[in-house]
């Protein structure tokens, strides 16, 4: 093999990195989970479900996507409230694939105090593969990759392929796991449990252990460590959707970690970067959970009919555009003439107010600050 991959290193897979680097990046993202830890301990049970359903429900699409694989984002929304005992009135029914995919991360974040081995990484696997196929060719599923034939990570059209990575051969598979999972399921190693979480991705897609499903795999067992270090089984951010929005970049470092030397400090900053902002998007979003549940806490005895509830809730929740009667009654298939006296009795009661500068046909309504 012409090109030397981190594997091929004689400490691998003795990765080091410098902790004083990575320091002040890691203070600053610990601080981001305490703090949305500390938002959502405020809100009701509600609103906690509801921002867990959302998260969960990004995380799963989004690291499908990253695979190229596209999932019915309400299927899994779904999938998830029926088996987390939640509210999901409406959602359409899943598919046994998506109970499968999504019993996945529901294993990984519920049970993250389990310890991680070969047999659970087997039974997430065969969820994600249940009829034995990678598209039209036949895989080894539920078990770690065989044969002899390089397992390579490629791009590029038929005859002008470019190798991004190969990785080690079968026969050295099952030996690397085990070295993997004793260092993984160590709770005495003194490894800040993200600086952990960074190389244990890094580790597990280096070693590529099955036929397909490497990367999904790898992000379901990043998520068990993020669970572990949290300590809850509520999940309120998504780092598969951070990696989606830089899905180059990702491959891009990956590679260069794994061709690079087992000093793997640059990878850690990366990740721990992108964590960040998966942190400070959930914030933003507990924005939006915030004001709405201060709402319907202010205007909790206020009478509203079923029309003016629910059209509120869709300005709480980020309404697209803006509102003006038009809209009203094509949303909640009524008259014209009920929407104008919904409106106006919102308008009474303090919480609809005209936008400034809109005025006849083209009149909009914004909820009251």
């Amino acid at each position: 093999m012409a090109q030397k991959y981190i594997w091929n290193h004689e400490q691998w897979p003795d990765m080091y990195w410098n902790s004083d680097a990575i320091s002040k990046m890691l203070s600053d993202v610990n601080e981001l989970r305490g703090k949305l830890a500390g938002v959502m301990s405020v809100f009701g049970l509600k609103e906690r479900d509801d921002s867990m359903l959302s998260s969960m429900t990004q995380e799963i699409v989004n690291s499908a996507e990253i695979e190229g694989e596209r999932l019915n984002r309400d299927s899994v929304r779904s999938s998830i409230a029926r088996q987390l005992g939640l509210e999901y009135a409406g959602l359409p029914t899943p598919d046994h694939y998506t109970e499968g995919v999504v019993q996945v991360l529901l294993d990984a974040t519920q049970n993250y105090q389990q310890a991680l081995n070969a047999d659970r990484l087997f039974s997430w696997h065969a969820a994600l593969f249940p009829t034995g196929y990678s598209g039209m060719y036949r895989i080894t599923v539920g078990a770690w990759r065989k044969g002899t034939d390089a397992m390579q990570v490629v791009s590029g059209a038929l005859g002008k392929q470019k190798v991004h990575f190969e990785a080690p051969p079968s026969d050295a598979v099952g030996d690397m796991m085990t070295c993997f999972l004793a260092w993984i399921n160590n709770t005495a190693d003194n490894i800040d449990p993200i600086v952990k979480a960074a190389v244990a991705h890094l580790w597990f897609v280096t070693i590529h252990p099955f036929d397909d499903g490497n990367g999904r795999i790898c992000r379901t067992v990043t998520e068990w460590l993020l669970s572990r270090a949290d300590n809850a089984q509520q999940r309120f951010y998504s780092l598969s959707s951070e990696i989606l929005n830089n899905r180059n970049d990702y491959y891009n470092h990956l590679e260069k970690a794994q061709k690079g030397s087992l000093d793997i400090t640059e990878w850690i900053s990366w990740f721990i970067s992108i964590l960040g902002k998966a942190l400070l998007n959930a914030l933003s979003k507990t924005e939006r959970v915030k004001m709405k549940f201060l709402f319907w806490d202010k205007h909790n005895a206020t009478p509203l009919n079923i029309r003016q509830k629910k059209v509120i809730n869709m300005l709480l929740d980020g309404f697209e555009g803006k509102l003006n009667s038009s809209k009203w009654y094509k949303i909640n298939h009524c008259s014209q003439d009920t929407a104008s006296r919904d409106i106006n009795d919102l308008i009474a009661k303090g919480i609809l107010q005209m936008v400034p500068g809109s005025r006849g046909r083209s009149t909009c309504y914004e909820l009251c600050p």
